[in-house]
């Protein structure tokens, strides 16, 4: 990481800090409620616990590189943020989480009814803003995105048992719940720009496998990673059942005694302790870590190639630099 001396979302933040402040306020504004203010304090919970509003950043930026010089980009940014905070309040149930962004997550500070229905509530006021703009297109790529993450979700769920899942089922859960709304972002962004069908092309191929690229090298940081600095607690995904990249690639790999534990532990949920560590040796017999790393390193090289066809600018070069800053994470 010591190659950015400014990383690159601050740097995004920066060139873009009058229309983020736009976003931010009308966040605000649409997340009061008259008669639930409970809605207001959940919601608060999560989006001013520090997020980086990346993918909110993601629209303005492909709506500013397209010649974008209306308005409705801060609506659309506002729809992605709050489906995404939508979609973290019901995982967080899902996956009986206790930690996100280093702080106690909604479900745990109140409970999962308040955290399921705030998130309802969320995604009705994307809805709302998303309409906004009046073009049918862009409404057509987040309602879709939006069906395609909660798709993404169900079948993380009924795979997360079956220790047969292949990398393409775990490729196509990623792109669910994940890679979906990225690419919708800047997808979005660029249509409501009017762009050319290459570059409006470009920008959802870029959003796509920056997507990827940051699920793989998030993936990994969960056997990796340090609980400080990721907010989240080490091998959550192994405890989840969660049949990650690493654990598909051991499991094509394992013998006898290995496809056995995988069995016991990710397809029975049968832990104790120790598990882990036996896990993470596993991971590392079979150079699993590494060759997730070589795949998060080969998303990130063609989202950055995605980026070639656009004219040069600013703007592109973070966006460029966004991408491998990602998986800079993993050296």
């Amino acid at each position: 990481m010591d190659q950015f001396a400014t990383k690159p979302h601050d740097a995004l933040a920066g060139a873009l800090h009058s229309e983020l402040d736009a976003v931010n306020a009308l966040i605000r504004e649409k997340m009061v409620s008259q008669h639930a203010p409970r809605i207001p304090e959940v919601t608060a919970h999560l989006i001013e616990a520090g997020g980086k509003r990346l993918r909110p950043m993601l629209t303005l930026a492909a709506a500013r590189l397209c010649g974008y010089e209306g308005g409705f980009h801060i609506h659309l940014a506002a729809t992605v943020e709050f489906i995404h905070t939508a979609t973290l309040l019901h995982d967080d149930v899902v996956d009986e989480s206790e930690q996100r962004r280093g702080r106690p997550t909604a479900n745990l500070l109140w409970d999962n009814q308040s955290s399921v229905l705030v998130g309802d509530y969320l995604f009705a006021r994307a809805f709302q803003l998303m309409v906004e703009p009046g073009n049918l297109r862009v409404l057509k790529i987040l309602a879709g995105a939006s069906a395609t993450i909660a798709e993404g979700e169900v079948l993380q769920l009924t795979v997360a048992q079956d220790v047969s899942t292949s990398e393409d089922t775990y490729l196509q859960v990623i792109r669910g719940k994940t890679a979906a709304l990225f690419s919708a972002a800047t997808e979005s962004g660029a249509v409501l720009a009017g762009a050319p069908e290459d570059h409006v092309r470009a920008l959802t191929e870029y959003g796509d496998a920056l997507g990827i690229a940051f699920q793989m090298a998030d993936d990994l940081l969960d056997y990796l990673g340090d609980s400080g600095q990721t907010g989240k607690n080490i091998g959550d995904d192994f405890r989840e059942r969660k049949l990650t990249l690493p654990v598909i690639r051991a499991i094509a790999k394992a013998d006898e005694a290995e496809r056995s534990f995988w069995e016991r532990t990710i397809g029975r949920g049968r832990q104790q302790d120790g598990d882990l560590d036996t896990a993470l040796s596993i991971l590392a017999r079979h150079k699993a870590l590494e060759s997730t790393r070589d795949s998060a390193y080969a998303w990130s090289d063609k989202a950055r190639a995605a980026l070639e066809i656009l004219p040069e600018s600013e703007l592109r070069d973070i966006l460029s630099d966004l991408a491998s800053y990602v998986v800079s994470r993993l050296k």
